[in-house]
């Protein structure tokens, strides 16, 4: 799963940060630290992203981050693996139903595996993958 790139606009106003994504036209928060600034915009694209997903829309690729104003914003490992389901979902042309019906579940099981905000567990992902002949893969890189 791509990150995606962010432009930190320092506010002369309020010394804090506007931050804006190229890939995400929607997408604009703000924070008074730089910190704050990034939390608020993995916040952000996560909130975008799950409107991608409720309008059934192609999740949009993520540019190469240029510029020293910009940075690139991580996801938590669980949204990027929900949103890799979705994306395969997509790709295969499969909606929830047929999903669900594929591994023999409720509809809603499928639900809450395409809601970010549910804490699901991992290997319900996984399984849901297999399904569609993926597979998750994870790499540990080393922290900004």
């Amino acid at each position: 799963m791509p990150e995606y790139p962010a432009l930190f606009d320092p506010d002369p106003l309020t010394g804090g940060f506007v931050v804006t994504f190229p890939d995400l036209p929607e997408a604009i928060t703000q924070g008074d630290t730089e910190g704050e600034a990034i939390q608020n915009a993995a916040d952000v694209v996560a909130l975008c992203l799950a409107e991608y997903m409720r309008r059934k829309r192609d999740i949009p690729a993520a540019r190469k981050a240029r510029g020293r104003n910009h940075r690139t914003v991580p996801l938590p490992a669980l949204t990027e693996a929900k949103i890799s389901l979705y994306m395969a979902m997509r790709q295969a042309g499969i909606r929830k139903a047929d999903l669900a019906r594929k591994l023999r579940c409720q509809k809603s099981e499928i639900d809450r595996l395409l809601n970010l905000t549910h804490s699901s567990r991992l290997d319900q992902i996984e399984r849901a993958l297999k399904a569609l002949g993926k597979r998750l893969a994870l790499t540990l890189e080393d922290a900004a």
